[in-house]
């Protein structure tokens, strides 16, 4: 085997390592979505592939070709394939904090540092350690997630594709899912999901807008969405503060006192937050706090991008400038830019 790909391989296999069970599916699950995956001119050439898919794939590339291009991301192989993988998610992820805080129970793996979250690829298997970890006693929420990015890691084998679970998004959100992936490839910082996802979250916002600009329709179509998860977003914050404020209390009453935060917020959803009502039926502290990690920085994010002149080239290497920082510097001189939502729980983790 060629010495780079061997690499390759064994940076994709020791990602997962945290346990030998997580480790031998997660190998086996990433080289199951590789070996699916065929060149998109190759999906567009076989005559069994349907119109709707061809044209959506078609659109992908012009996406692919215009985060290279215009937004200063990676120009590698990524997203120049395509895979049917015949599930509706990617991965399922893991998600766990304590019964009363909303600090996330970490996973560490050798080369991309600590994480929030553990991916499966099997859902039922992700559903039985969920299990294990509610009976010792945590509060586990199991997601399914569309897309996950290697980092750069698989470049070697073909690069991340585009999968099933996403292509038919509409075209605002195809774009987001695209250009967040790729930004994850630009600049990652190990230990620190919250920054990471923050970024990603603002150049999929600001690039998806600078996509859609002469798309009038569709830019309208994707602010309407945004503008509904805003509204979700911020009664989701007002929950985070609130129990934030129970658990800071005295230890008898914040049983009581957390299922009445958790009631008002089911009662309030469907008029603040409507299409969002399931979300908050089944929410608990675990649901908080991974939704911090992919928003509580991206005003200040935003808000560099604005401050570097809306150069991307410029931004990202701002971004990357504030790698070298120790976690608390790092926010600290972000926020210094103004814009972020403050943190609503001690630092934490390592998408």
């Amino acid at each position: 085997m060629n010495p780079r790909l061997l690499l390759a391989v064994l940076a994709l296999l020791l990602s997962g390592c945290s346990t030998l069970g997580h480790w031998s599916q997660a190998a086996a699950g990433h080289l199951g979505v590789l070996r699916a995956a065929r060149p998109v001119p190759e999906v567009l050439a076989d005559p069994a592939t349907p119109p709707e898919l061809a044209e959506r794939l078609r659109l992908s590339q012009r996406m692919r070709d215009f985060a290279s291009q215009q937004l200063a991301l990676p120009e590698n192989n990524s997203y120049r394939r395509y895979a049917e993988l015949g599930r509706p998610a990617a991965v399922w992820n893991i998600v766990a904090a304590p019964a009363f805080s909303l600090q996330l129970k970490t996973w560490c793996y050798p080369l991309m540092g600590c994480a929030g979250y553990q991916g499966w690829f099997d859902r039922a298997a992700a559903d039985e350690h969920a299990a294990e970890l509610r009976a010792q006693g945590w509060e586990v929420q199991v997601q399914p997630i569309p897309a996950y990015s290697t980092l750069g890691w698989s470049r070697w084998l073909g690069g991340d594709p585009l999968l099933n679970t996403f292509i038919r998004y509409p075209e605002g959100e195809l774009a987001a899912m695209v250009f967040h992936e790729l930004a994850h490839q630009r600049v990652y910082v190990n230990d620190d999901t919250g920054f990471n996802e923050s970024y990603a979250a603002a150049v999929e916002r600001l690039g998806a807008r600078q996509w859609l600009a002469a798309k009038p329709e569709a830019l309208a179509a994707f602010d309407a969405g945004r503008a509904r998860r805003e509204r979700f977003l911020a009664l989701a914050r007002e929950g985070r503060s609130r129990l934030l404020a129970v658990y800071a209390g005295a230890p008898e009453p914040r049983a009581a006192a957390k299922a009445a935060v958790l009631a008002d917020l089911r009662e309030r959803a469907p008029r603040e937050a409507p299409g969002y009502e399931a979300w908050f039926e089944r929410a608990n502290n675990a649901s908080f706090a991974i939704l911090s990690a992919y928003d509580e920085l991206v005003p200040a994010f935003e808000q560099l991008f604005e401050r570097e002149g809306r150069d991307w080239a410029r931004f990202h290497a701002a971004v990357e400038a504030l790698k070298p920082l120790a976690r608390d510097d790092r926010r600290a001189t972000l926020r210094g830019q103004g814009g972020a939502h403050e943190p609503d729980h001690p630092p934490r983790q390592g998408q």
